[in-house]
């Protein structure tokens, strides 16, 4: 057994009860939930999750989802109760994404796969019924440092345009040297030696750390310009709080606009301490996540 193994096992193929809203036979009834393979430019083919509320009609928003799990565990199987209920109560088309897991595919399977659906939703939005003016990536804690990467992937290789990037509890910094990191090192559910673990996955053990690509941990970029408006959402009793929040910093710095949401009294991954606190912030994200899918300019507004 490897040290990335001590520090956060890899477990293919066991039933794991992760708490997640399950997809429903009611979310069914409201929800269109297709399976389909995302391929773009000779790239290596996707398997994607297609949601979209039955009663809208007309190009709806579309929201890009690269689901969490540090690199290695979860698929948007996992998330697809929530991702319903995303497409319901914001009224958009919801393109969970399943990228492959390291550590079988380390770096840079992840965000590669992550962009090919990228290009996929965009060629494909005739047949999928959206409007990639109004296209945002969205993803929590792999999931975020995924959204950034893609961002940052779309700025590089001159598309697509993306209208926004909501990062939750996001992973960016494969350093592992905030206070957060260190505060948290055996917290309750994702812990800062964790942490350790998955980026040994996702980099591999024999990784140098002086070369890590910005595709990987995005806090390594050196220009952050020219970047799609932001939404942060960081948790106060996360490891990963202070490499989020430093992100959002660096990203305002680089002149882009960011929408900062720390919630207090929040772990990542375990039951909060103060879950009003949970519901204030992430109705705030919602709120913000609304904006970003229908700008100014459209008249649409999300369901409540």
């Amino acid at each position: 057994m490897g040290r990335a193994d001590e520090l956060m096992p890899v477990r293919r193929g066991e039933e794991t009860d992760y708490g997640f809203p399950p997809l429903t036979d009611e979310l069914r009834e409201l929800v269109e939930v297709t399976e389909r393979t995302a391929t773009a430019d000779g790239r290596t083919d996707v398997r994607v999750l297609v949601m979209r509320p039955k009663a809208s009609a007309g190009p709806l928003p579309v929201l890009m989802h690269f689901h969490g799990g540090a690199f290695c565990h979860l698929s948007p199987d996992d998330f697809a109760g929530i991702d319903a209920g995303t497409a319901l109560s914001q009224d958009v088309v919801v393109v969970s994404v399943d990228y492959r897991l390291a550590p079988e595919h380390p770096f840079p399977a992840g965000p590669e796969d992550c962009y090919t659906a990228l290009l996929w939703t965009v060629a494909s939005a005739g047949e999928l019924g959206v409007d990639v003016d109004r296209l945002v990536v969205s993803g929590g804690s792999a999931g975020g440092a995924l959204s950034a990467a893609v961002a940052l992937m779309a700025r590089d290789r001159n598309g697509p345009r993306l209208a926004a990037q909501a990062l939750t509890i996001p992973v960016t910094d494969d350093r592992l040297r905030t206070p957060s990191m260190r505060q948290y090192a055996q917290s309750p559910g994702f812990s800062g030696t964790a942490a350790e673990g998955m980026w040994l996955h996702y980099l591999g053990e024999d990784r140098d750390v002086a070369t890590t690509s910005p595709y990987a941990a995005p806090a390594r970029a050196t220009d952050l310009s020219g970047l799609p408006p932001a939404i942060v959402v960081t948790h106060g009793l996360d490891p990963l709080r202070d490499e989020g929040i430093e992100y959002a910093l660096a990203l305002l710095a680089a002149g882009v606009a960011v929408e900062l949401i720390n919630i207090p009294g929040s772990y990542h991954g375990a039951p909060p301490e103060d879950p009003g606190a949970v519901e204030r912030g992430y109705a705030h994200y919602a709120r913000a996540l609304a904006a970003a899918l229908r700008p100014a300019g459209h008249a649409e507004e999300a369901r409540s």
